[in-house]
């Protein structure tokens, strides 16, 4: 797979997150695939924190893109770094939907967050500077 594509991909993933707990947080009965899997709705400290999840993963989507080099909208040294703590996350992600008790977030999210991970380690050993046609 290209590094654009891998970039956009990698984005496009964080998206999916994004809405995932925009979802959460608007109330979605979707519990059981998130935070653990212990209620099919969410508390209210849960959905705040979803609230907040979703503007982490968007911004996490805009330091991929800068970092694999298809906007230019945050300085390099920003995308570099943000482009290893959005790893960073991802690993710990996949290692919590691993260890879950939720059939979702073990089955579901588990894969879904290893991929991504695969995808965003590609974005943050781009090479720096390098912007895709």
């Amino acid at each position: 797979m290209s590094r654009k594509r891998s970039t956009v991909v990698a984005a496009a993933m964080c998206a999916v997150v994004s809405a995932f707990q925009f979802a959460l947080a608007a109330g979605a009965p979707f519990g059981r695939a998130a935070w653990g899997g212990t209620a099919a709705e969410l508390s209210t400290g849960l959905r705040v924190a979803s609230g907040v999840a979703v503007v982490l993963w968007a911004f996490a989507a805009v330091v991929l893109l800068r970092r694999g080099g298809l906007i230019a909208q945050l300085p390099e040294q920003v995308a570099r770094r943000g482009s290893w703590v959005v790893v960073a996350l991802l690993a710990a992600g996949a290692l919590m939907n691993a260890a879950s008790s939720s059939p979702w977030e073990r089955y579901g999210w588990a894969p879904f967050i290893l991929v991504h991970l695969v995808l965003s380690i590609r974005v943050a050993t781009s090479p720096v500077g390098q912007r895709t046609a």
